[in-house]
């Protein structure tokens, strides 16, 4: 009884005699709810620290320590647009299956444990909310591909190549038409990336006022489906 009344004493209570949770308490749940808001899936820090290790050993001398990647050559990984766009399941399958047609190699003999303890460093750096779920559910895209051939021509494939070969075509960008890329990827994820960009990197955004094009919504659905017809194009420079 003599506990019990210790206990309460020591509760903390507002003017309107409302219980007001520990300070220690608040913080906790305040840290927790911000890391549910950066990744959907809580990392343990042994997993990070391993997962770095398997990423040194495995995928840094391309992508360079810390995953920041190399212009012309790897691209970033740690890239906070990408973290906040692009799913784990897109992660985890581009390690596994690598990017036929790219110096990206499969990775599948690494097993899953190891690969998501690889997806667990590069979430590590995370500064942005993870939207992926969010950004794949978005509608699909019905543009004209016509019209984005235009757009491509225009805006893309001075970096990313004429069929969006990306680096082996002797550009600075990523190959962004290849079936590996195209089928791991949600018209929502092209839409954002296409939309703002990705900071510290070559790819500006081509979408409102401080765009680099201004696109609207309907032009970024027209890119979307040329991009989308790359898969089996055997298109030529103009």
């Amino acid at each position: 009884m003599v506990k019990n009344i210790n206990s309460f004493a020591h509760q903390k209570f507002n003017y309107q005699g409302t219980k007001i949770m520990p300070y220690k308490q608040f913080v906790s749940r305040v840290l927790g709810f911000a890391m549910l808001t950066i990744s959907p899936v809580a990392f343990s820090a042994t997993a990070v620290e391993e997962g770095k290790q398997i990423f040194d050993m495995n995928c840094m001398a391309c992508h360079q320590a810390d995953a920041i990647g190399k212009a012309g050559f790897a691209p970033s990984l740690t890239n906070k647009e990408l973290l906040s766009v692009a799913s784990d399941k897109f992660f985890m399958s581009t390690i596994r299956d690598g990017r036929q047609g790219t110096g990206m190699p499969p990775f599948a003999h690494l097993g899953k444990k190891k690969i998501k303890k690889i997806v667990a460093y590069l979430r590590s750096h995370e500064k942005l909310p993870n939207r992926s779920k969010e950004i794949d559910a978005q509608r699909e895209s019905y543009g004209d591909s016509r019209k984005g051939e235009l757009w491509f021509t225009q805006i893309c494939e001075n970096c990313h190549g004429v069929n969006g070969e990306g680096y082996g075509a002797g550009v600075a960008g990523p190959a962004i038409g290849k079936p590996g890329f195209l089928n791991q990827v949600s018209d929502g994820f092209l839409r954002e990336t296409i939309k703002n960009g990705r900071s510290n990197t070559r790819m500006r955004g081509f979408a409102g006022p401080s765009g680099l094009a201004n696109l609207r919504d309907s032009e970024v659905d027209d890119l979307i489906a040329f991009l989308r017809s790359l898969k089996t194009s055997s298109r030529t420079q103009r």
